[in-house]
């Protein structure tokens, strides 16, 4: 059920999208700078591109910003997911060598007492 309304959902907004691309077929001047600076910078780059073009392009820009956005964001969360993962993996293997056998140090007291049973 879910999976067809985000299938309609899809088709309206591409339905939207392509009415959008349609209505806004003039073409328009892109350029790099404002006339006047471009002038006093002697860079003025300029192209003639369908309106829908700078439309689309400024909707990609605005979420390729907003993905970096959010991972930037999220690294405090990923570096503490991955440290503790990490000392999880740590403890783990921790745990399997005090269950297999005996301790790394073992005291004295407890040297002797293993001592004498063998």
């Amino acid at each position: 059920m879910f999976r067809y309304l985000r299938y309609l959902l899809l088709a309206l907004i591409a339905i939207a999208l392509l009415t959008m691309a349609l209505a806004n077929r003039d073409m328009v001047t892109v350029r790099a700078l404002p006339a006047d600076m471009g002038l006093f910078a002697g860079f003025t780059w300029s192209m003639q591109v369908p309106m829908f073009i700078v439309m689309f392009g400024g909707i990609v820009a605005g979420l390729l910003v907003g993905f970096f956005w959010e991972w930037a964001r999220e690294t405090k969360h990923r570096s503490a997911a991955s440290n503790r993962s990490r000392e999880v993996a740590r403890l783990e293997r921790e745990v399997n060598r005090l269950r297999d056998g005996k301790p790394e140090h073992q005291d004295e007291v407890l040297a002797l007492i293993d001592t004498r049973k063998a």
